[in-house]
């Protein structure tokens, strides 16, 4: 479990480093595009959190995983795309709805290392 917590830890500074590199030689998106980046992004961002938040519980499954990270993130873009059809920004609804649950998540993984910590700070108490 360490391990592949670790192994997350490091593929995702490797992710931003790489990313970072790439960012700074690549061409600059539209204006047009950049709301379907954008809602990618987030889409990403909250199958990364769920992952991990379900890694800490013990309950991971990798189909589930890519399903969710590629699924979200199409059909995160394809709602923008048919609001930019409809000339409504339905983005937005998609984006509160994935901002709420990287938030739930996030509150999740806190929890698991606050408890965490504090167990081991107990237990060092107890040892003195």
């Amino acid at each position: 479990m360490k391990g592949l917590i670790k192994l997350i830890v490091i593929a995702i500074i490797l992710g931003c480093l790489i990313g970072a590199i790439l960012g700074i030689n690549a061409p600059v998106i539209s204006y047009t595009y950049s709301k379907y980046l954008a809602i990618a992004i987030v889409a990403a961002l909250d199958s990364i959190f769920g992952g991990i938040s379900s890694t800490l519980k013990g309950n991971f499954d990798f189909k589930v995983f890519v399903s969710g990270f590629f699924g979200n993130a199409i059909l995160s873009m394809l709602l923008t795309f048919l609001g930019d059809k409809l000339n409504i920004d339905i983005y937005l609804a998609a984006i509160v709805v994935f901002v709420n649950r990287m938030f739930l998540n996030l509150t999740i993984i806190r929890k698991y290392y606050i408890e965490k910590i504090w167990t081991k700070t107990k237990e060092v108490k107890k040892i003195d």
